[in-house]
């Protein structure tokens, strides 16, 4: 009797399966297997530290983490996130694993794990959690040297986009092709993209997902990215999801909605008359008490803070208004059935299991808390004094120091975590950049 996963297999005619972990950068890890070897194996094994690697590819100290004899892993397949690899030669398919331990429990360090440790403190309570995130990203210019800046590509023009061109459908339509494509891969990728839109900078769009379930919402995160850069690569041109990938231009976020449904399915910031509940205020309280605490989940990169600057469509404080979007807690108009908080402080460059889990944990602790929100409010939120972390430095000593997230996220994840943004942060402040060379080396 064959197993669903083999029926899936044969159903599509794989012939090699993509078993993927996300580490704590984002980035997928694993393996290639044959079809009968990934059947007959039943899973992956990988060493744990697998899960620290920096973006560039180098490890802390990992031994007070996962042991000094650096154990492996076991890593099962989840089925429900069973996808074929649309621009594959041949067919094949991938399949996000879990990490757990020899005993089946699972592996803190995995941000799949992080995840489901937060939507399982909200349902003991009878609670759960819907989001609903928006992602932007930049199509640029293909260029091999990482010193010149970055430039919009050419589309059918012929020509780059001189200026902004927010919400342009013309400016889409350049890129047709592109597009057609990218869509036709979603749909064969099944993670349910509904809008497609031209963000205000010069080459910069942005995809809405439908609402739904946390972690199938960050797996279907984690394979679009990868599957945008894909698509770009087939079409001449790069996909980047870095916060501020141009010096003139916005940054791009991750914008996340969050509602919770209690036991019968109603919104928990709805009251039956229509009006907001105090668990509405009590969850828009816990983001402004702990966003700047778990700012490396938010802002994960020295580039992601370049992003959060004033009149720039991106927060630097955490106030809150009701379709404000200079704040950086938006509650978008809507009727009383959707309900939700918009936290608008991420960077399109986190990892979505980390950022979403992130968010999920803020209002959690200020519903359990009870937290009070400040007023909301109706100016212009730019105006005011920074809120939030301005380094990556100073946001990791936040979280370090922060117990009541250290208490949910587990000591040992954010310790490790923190380990992992100091190393990158380290390597990146050794670099000598242009801006020195160019100010420093004949003037001073």
């Amino acid at each position: 009797m064959q197993t669903p996963i083999a029926n899936l297999l044969a159903e599509h005619h794989i012939h090699e399966v993509e078993c993927v972990i996300p580490d704590m950068t984002g980035i997928a890890r694993g393996k290639i297997l044959p079809k009968d070897l990934f059947l007959k194996a039943g899973e992956m094994r990988l060493p744990k530290s697998v899960l620290l690697n920096t973006v560039n590819g180098q490890q802390p100290d990992n031994g007070p983490f996962v042991g000094d004899t650096d154990p492996d892993m076991v890593c099962k397949p989840d089925i429900a996130t069973f996808r074929v690899v649309p621009w594959a030669a041949e067919p094949v398919a991938v399949v996000i694993h879990d990490c757990l331990e020899w005993d089946g429990s699972p592996v803190g360090l995995s941000p799949r794990a992080v995840l489901r440790k937060i939507i399982a403190l909200y349902t003991e309570r009878g609670w759960r959690p819907v989001v609903a995130p928006e992602m932007e990203f930049y199509l640029v210019a293909r260029q091999q040297n990482p010193h010149e800046p970055l430039h919009p590509p050419i589309g059918r023009t012929g020509k780059p986009e001189a200026g902004r061109q927010s919400y342009s459908i013309d400016a889409v339509n350049d890129f047709d092709p592109f597009f057609m494509e990218l869509s036709s891969f979603c749909d064969v990728h099944r993670l349910g993209v509904e809008t497609l839109i031209h963000e205000a900078g010069a080459g910069q769009m942005e995809i809405n997902f439908s609402h739904g379930e946390p972690l199938e919402l960050a797996d279907r995160v984690f394979l679009f990215k990868r599957t945008v850069r894909e698509t770009a690569l087939r079409h001449g041109i790069f996909a980047t999801f870095m916060a501020k990938p141009m010096e003139m231009e916005p940054g791009s976020a991750m914008h996340i909605h969050q509602s919770i449904l209690d036991a019968d399915g109603n919104n928990l910031f709805s009251q039956p008359n229509g009006e907001a509940s105090p668990a509405f205020f009590h969850c828009i309280a816990g983001l402004q008490t702990y966003l700047p605490q778990v700012m490396p989940m938010l802002a994960p990169y020295v580039n992601s803070y370049r992003r959060l600057s004033p009149n720039m469509s991106a927060p630097t404080n955490v106030r809150w208004g009701y379709d404000n979007r200079t704040c950086g807690i938006r509650v978008p108009q809507s009727e009383p059935v959707a309900r939700r908080v918009e936290n608008r402080v991420p960077g399109v460059d986190v990892n979505p299991y980390l950022a979403i889990a992130a968010t999920l944990a803020c209002g959690y602790l200020g519903l359990c808390e009870q937290r009070q929100p400040s007023e909301p409010l109706s100016s212009n939120a730019w105006n005011m004094a920074d809120e939030l972390p301005r380094h990556l430095e100073d946001a990791i000593a936040l979280l370090r120091a922060c117990a009541p997230v250290r208490d949910l996220l587990g000591t040992n994840f954010v310790d490790a975590f923190c380990a992992v943004k100091q190393l990158e942060f380290g390597t990146y402040n050794r670099v000598i950049s242009s801006w020195e060379r160019e100010h420093l080396l004949l003037l001073v």
